[in-house]
């Protein structure tokens, strides 16, 4: 891996944007040949964290670990955003943005805590909020959308608490909204799943944690402290390799190689579970779940899933990693 370092002046958020890095918070856009340019606009709240759609037309920042954010265009304010104060100073907020035909939509967790919906950026409606909604009772959380866009993933967790994976299909989803209230898709391996991220369009890399939940059946489709990838398609797992170390978040680079960012930034090869290359020297935090407590321990990252670079915010700095 490459490691380019650019100062960046008490920067708030990192969003990618094709190649530079936007802090929408501190009002700034850094280029990766170390430049910097004024936005011209702050917000006098607490946001730490943003989304934005694929063309950065949209952007929604919030607090990660609060209940509020707010929804841009082009830069202006469109209108406030909230979520349930249920366990929201624990987990990470859930949101992506979406883009369906000539439709623009923030998915995310308005009306519940464990209810799933897709507001239209321009109007504001909440198009799922139909009657007859009934959500299982799961916390929602860490959204990542499929390359296509045509699937949605949901991090998140159940009590007591376990995390977990759930899969939707998005334009089914929005025929029937109801469908959101029931995962379509879901690895049922038996052990803990702390994290995942999509392969490609219908491979998803799965790890498992040693929280055992079924020990007949994790341990013939995937054993603690493992990963795999899963064709949720159909329903189809690889065989499962062992990591050679501790490991907590995942983002895919290609079909045999990902980021793993738990403690400092590493490529590991998802065929043996071999750490290929790896910066020590940089402090990524400890997590290994949707629910982190605290922000304090745990530097803003971002991913950039078309250049398979990654960001890492480090007090005045910016480290970029290449693979």
């Amino acid at each position: 891996m490459n490691r380019l370092t650019i100062t960046a002046n008490q920067v708030k958020t990192i969003c990618w944007q094709e190649d530079k890095l936007i802090d929408w918070v501190g009002g700034k856009i850094y280029s990766l040949d170390g430049t910097c340019e004024e936005l011209g606009q702050y917000y006098a709240y607490s946001f730490d964290s943003a989304v934005s759609s694929a063309g950065g037309q949209y952007v929604f920042i919030y607090q990660k670990l609060g209940t509020k954010g707010i929804l841009l265009k082009n830069g202006e304010l469109l209108r406030e955003i909230n979520r349930s104060y249920y366990f929201a100073n624990a987990y990470e907020y859930p949101a992506v943005i979406a883009t369906v035909g000539n439709k623009t939509y923030l998915i995310h967790c308005p009306i519940a805590y464990n209810q799933l919906d897709f507001e239209d950026v321009e109007t504001g409606e909440i198009v799922t909020n139909i009657k007859g909604r009934n959500p299982d009772d799961r916390f929602h959380s860490r959204l990542e959308l499929s390359p296509n866009g045509k699937y949605l993933m949901s991090r998140g967790w159940i009590w007591h608490p376990v995390d977990e994976v759930s899969l939707f299909n998005i334009k089914d989803c929005l025929n029937n909204p109801q469908l959101l209230d029931c995962p379509q898709f879901q690895p049922l391996v038996g052990v803990e799943i702390n994290t995942a991220s999509f392969l490609d369009n219908e491979t998803i890399l799965l790890s498992s944690t040693d929280e055992v939940l079924d020990e007949e059946l994790c341990y013939s489709v995937l054993p603690p402290k493992h990963l795999a990838r899963w064709n949720f398609n159909r329903n189809q797992f690889s065989e499962p390799v062992s990591f050679k170390s501790d490991f907590g978040n995942l983002f895919a680079i290609d079909v045999c190689k990902a980021w793993d960012m738990y403690r400092y930034p590493k490529i590991i090869d998802v065929n043996t579970g071999e750490i290929l290359s790896y910066d020590s020297t940089i402090d990524t935090g400890k997590q290994q779940s949707s629910i982190i407590q605290n922000t304090a321990d745990y530097p803003s990252i971002a991913y950039n899933r078309n250049t398979k670079q990654m960001a890492i915010k480090s007090l005045d700095v910016i480290h970029i990693f290449t693979p």
